[in-house]
């Protein structure tokens, strides 16, 4: 890319420095060396790493994932090989290879307290710029319920994790709050320094010929371009509720996509679904958010941030 697009591209979040907004989204950068040699990684503006728990998760039963023709359903039960193993195996092959963009960890849990575990454990690694907490997991101390529909537990979560680590923390919201902007101020104020908007809707598809349903867990999450307008609605109502840095994700497969989440308020926005599909969209919607804002004189893609006019 041209140094002059490259300069147009850079953007600040929660004080980082980004060579462009364009993010991998958490579940599918795994931890950077899986998808080394397949992905450009170094193309991007950073990578949400697969989610971390303190300890290692086998996840849902296969199938994991079905396509359908509105998008894709995953139920993957956040798998992952658990903190010890992510920070000493994971975390040194990131700070190896120093081209990388920047990494932003996910952070899961069943209680509270996980979550500070994990926050803590990580936080001294110099690789990590920063972590996402995702607060749509379900809370096992209250019933299964996500932590994020509950003020009073994410208010805890977050003020937790926020004094165990001076690194900024995106907390990630579920698309079916009742109200996500008050969700997203309650944890603002508790200590979050940025937004990420959305996570999956749940759903239900059916084999028709077995009469089961297509993942091993049941239902799933529904991802892909049927999220795109979800997604951009949820950034446009907690733009108007918070003053912190938000990152879009949903439904994201070119650069007109980015285009609209940031003009609804993101600084950030992460492709997930179309990256799984094809490993050089993030390549390709990288050059096409670039032709754009060279087409239409824009000198900083940070001057769309939040720029939608409302119907009056």
């Amino acid at each position: 890319m041209r140094a002059a697009a490259a300069a147009v591209l850079r953007v600040n979040a929660a004080s980082i420095e980004f060579q462009n907004p364009v993010l991998l989204a958490a579940g599918t950068a795994a931890y950077g060396r899986e998808l080394a040699g397949v992905v450009d990684l170094e193309s991007l503006g950073g990578i949400v790493t697969k989610a971390v728990s303190p300890e290692p998760r086998k996840g849902a039963p296969a199938p994991r994932v079905a396509e359908f023709d509105g998008g894709m359903m995953n139920a993957v039960g956040l798998a992952n090989p658990g903190l010890d193993a992510v920070s000493s195996e994971d975390i040194p092959w990131l700070s190896a290879n120093v081209r990388m963009p920047r990494v932003i960890v996910n952070v899961v849990g069943s209680a509270v307290e996980d979550f500070t575990t994990v926050v803590e454990g990580l936080a001294g690694h110099s690789r990590i710029d920063a972590f996402e907490l995702n607060v749509s997991c379900p809370n096992v101390k209250a019933g299964g319920m996500e932590f994020g529909s509950d003020v009073a537990v994410l208010t805890s979560l977050v003020s937790r994790a926020r004094a165990a680590t001076q690194k900024p923390l995106f907390v990630k919201l579920s698309p079916t709050l009742p109200s996500i902007a008050d969700t997203a101020r309650a944890a603002a104020f508790a200590g979050a320094d940025g937004i990420t908007l959305v996570n999956t809707i749940p759903g239900l598809v059916i084999d028709i010929e077995s009469r089961r349903p297509s993942l091993g867990f049941g239902t799933g999450g529904v991802s892909g371009p049927g999220l795109l307008p979800v997604g951009i609605l949820a950034v446009h109502r907690v733009s108007q509720s918070v003053d912190v840095p938000l990152i879009g994700v949903g439904g994201v497969s070119r650069g007109s996509d980015v285009i609209q989440y940031m003009m609804a308020g993101a600084t950030l926005v992460a492709v997930g679904t179309a990256a799984l599909r094809d490993p050089r969209a993030p390549e390709r919607i990288i050059s096409e958010l670039a032709d754009w804002c060279d087409r239409h004189s824009v000198r900083s893609v940070t001057e769309l941030v939040g720029t939608l006019e409302w119907p009056s």
